[in-house]
């Protein structure tokens, strides 16, 4: 795999299991939000307005509109209402301090205090981390302004929150560079990763109208058909792909032959996570990972 992609596949359950933390939705609910409206194969899936007000709290105390825009792919009318009425029920340093706790305390209780090589993979993340610039990224520049946690388990989370938020403003540079919108990226990103259109993107709250018309608007250039991508539609979504995985380039040059080393240690641990229902047994960044392969 690229060594770009193969970082986030590793990175992914870690760090993205605070989404799914039954400790994160506990806080959540002790605040005032709704707990976790379902399972999916014995994962807890989160609550809508308790996501964008949670995860917009490492931005600060900002409007739902500015929640939209640096999440770029959810449907703004689904966003402001959900940010405005979490601001309702609790102020941005309490959610992020509930946040923090609920996605550590599931660390803890599935890989233990101190698991295998946690400090070792704090001094890692921490070098990955240091050379990256917060220009453009405002997810990133918001997990920034977050303290390092003291303990090395703590650590390994922040530091691998910023390398995904880092990421993830990287993809949405590249794909707004490349002239889409969120519901083009939406199609073409399912079809990338071997889905119909309009089945995960369908949890980013667009209508049918809506992706009846980007549907139309992608033929219309040529990218895809009814039902699949053109040869130049599936070109244009690796291309994205590439950039972001370039945008990259400075945490791999700091890691350098130390990546492998990064990867055997948090490789396991997502493993662990996976098992113990903490973060889906498969998703789209799994997908993404065997695109990379073909």
């Amino acid at each position: 795999m690229e060594p770009a992609r193969a970082l986030a596949a590793a990175l992914e359950p870690v760090v993205g299991q605070v989404y799914f933390s039954p400790e994160c939705h506990a806080n959540y609910a002790a605040l005032g939000f709704a707990s976790s409206p379902s399972t999916l194969n014995g994962v807890a899936m989160p609550d809508g307005v308790a996501y964008f007000t949670s995860r917009g709290s490492l931005m600060g105390q900002v409007p739902g509109e500015v929640v939209a825009a640096a999440f770029s792919v959810f449907n703004p009318s689904a966003v402001v209402p959900a940010v405005r009425h979490g601001w309702t029920l609790t102020d941005a340093a309490t959610i992020c301090q509930a946040r923090d706790d609920g996605a550590i305390g599931q660390l803890r209780r599935l890989l233990g205090d101190q698991p295998a090589g946690v400090a070792r993979a704090r001094e890692l993340l921490g070098l990955a981390v240091e050379p990256l610039r917060p220009e453009g990224r405002p997810l990133y520049a918001g997990v920034r302004s977050q303290p390092i946690p003291d303990t090395d388990l703590g650590a390994v989370f922040r530091y691998g929150d910023l390398l995904r938020e880092y990421r993830g403003d990287s993809h949405t540079a590249a794909w707004i560079s490349a002239g889409l919108d969120a519901t083009e990226i939406g199609l073409l990103s399912e079809l990338y990763w071997g889905l119909p259109m309009r089945s995960y993107s369908r949890t980013r709250a667009w209508t049918d109208e809506q992706f009846e018309a980007a549907h139309q608007r992608l033929r219309s250039r040529g990218l895809v058909d009814e039902i699949g991508f053109t040869d130049a539609g599936r070109e244009l979504r690796e291309s994205i792909e590439v950039h972001t995985d370039q945008q990259m380039a400075g945490a791999l040059k700091a890691l350098g032959t130390q990546l492998d080393e990064l990867l055997d240690i948090m490789n396991p641990w997502g493993a662990t996570v996976r098992a113990g229902f903490g973060y889906p047994a498969s998703g789209p960044h799994d997908l993404a990972g065997q695109t990379a392969k073909r």
